[in-house]
């Protein structure tokens, strides 16, 4: 399959690894930056570096170029303006989260990509993290007996000299804060693994020590699921000095399970009332991982392959990626009325917070 990339900046490398892993050509590289496309294929060591196109217009490259799978990896605020040019012009696509930043462009490029025939995978790597895919199989399996509840924190630091390495970031145009930008994967695996669709979120945001920001640096929430089970979301990145952690509790009638680790990656304690083969070996498993942003990129690049040769649905689909940009929106939209919000929500932009913190 012949493979190209939009947006050359802090989480390219991970894709163009996953690209190079899978075997796919990589033919063709966009930027706004034309330096940003140098650098990467330097620090990749891409073998077929001097056959790569690049562009400093995905329009020019796509009518230029035959692609099977586009990866988008730019700022958030244009994920679905390049998003559905690409679906238009019979591309697949991997969609770095958020999916995008209002439920309406989100259902756009669902509408579109269905209408088209064509495959949309959102890039939440972590549901492939092993000790998540252990959980999920647990959860399967029904070994959890009836869910209480479950929390996510995501604590990290962000400081000033990352958010000045490119204008967008902390924007309600095109990053939003702590919760859309950072925590999202693990909003996205509480929700997953809680098995349940949320009925209401309560959530209050903040913004404590970044006040050179537009959006948030503090988020947290309390979600009423359908089935009665309830959780709670704690995301920030005014954690001193560096990232904590990512931790994921799920506590079920007969079953404990906790999921720690920089990226959700180890399995710190597991328990339930059954006994199962792979519970000793699922005790204190951990898997390395180079940085917070995990191993899951070349599973997930592997699914989406495999979803097109094959026709089928990615295993984290356009309506996946949905799900956590809903939850998000869904707890801005909480802070900003001061109320309970109901989901689905029908109509909701990040640049409905224009001002939040500036009143």
């Amino acid at each position: 399959m012949k493979f190209a990339l939009i947006g050359c900046g802090r989480i390219a490398p991970n894709h163009i690894k996953a690209a190079i892993d899978n075997n796919l050509e990589i033919v063709a590289l966009c930027d706004v930056i034309p330096k940003q496309m140098d650098l990467l294929i330097e620090k990749c060591d891409i073998d077929n570096r001097d056959s790569i196109k690049q562009y400093t217009d995905y329009m020019k490259m796509i009518k230029e170029n035959e692609i099977d799978l586009i990866a988008i990896a730019t700022e958030s605020g244009i994920h679905a303006q390049i998003a559905c040019a690409c679906i238009e012009h019979g591309v697949n696509l991997i969609i770095e989260k958020p999916l995008a930043m209002s439920i309406e462009d989100a259902d756009r490029i669902i509408r579109l990509s269905e209408k088209k025939g064509i495959k949309v995978a959102t890039c939440l790597q972590n549901r492939f993290n092993i000790a998540v895919q252990k959980t999920r199989k647990a959860i399967d399996k029904g070994r959890f007996g009836k869910m209480s509840h479950g929390t996510i924190h995501v604590r990290w630091n962000r400081n000033e000299d990352y958010y000045t390495q490119a204008k967008w970031r902390g924007t309600w145009k095109n990053d939003g804060g702590a919760l859309m930008n950072q925590c999202i994967h693990g909003i996205d695996l509480l929700q997953w693994l809680m098995n349940d669709e949320i009925d209401e979120v309560y959530g209050v945001t903040r913004q404590q020590f970044h006040h050179y920001l537009e959006a948030e640096d503090l988020g947290m929430a309390i979600v009423k699921f359908k089935n009665g089970s309830a959780a709670t979301i704690e995301g920030t990145v005014n954690v001193y000095p560096n990232n904590l952690e990512e931790t994921l509790y799920l506590f079920g009638e007969d079953g404990t399970v906790k999921l720690g680790g920089k990226s959700v990656n180890s399995i710190d304690h597991w328990e339930f009332k059954d006994n199962d083969d792979d519970d000793n070996a699922n005790k204190n498993f951990h898997e390395s991982t180079v940085n917070v942003y995990g191993n899951g990129h070349t599973s997930l690049y592997a699914d989406m392959i495999d979803a097109v040769g094959n026709n089928r649905q990615p295993y984290v689909n356009a309506k996946a990626g949905k799900v956590s940009l809903e939850i998000v929106l869904a707890i801005y939209k909480s802070q900003k009325e001061g109320f309970a919000v109901k989901l689905p929500l029908k109509t909701f932009t990040s640049m409905d917070m224009v001002d939040e913190f500036s009143k």
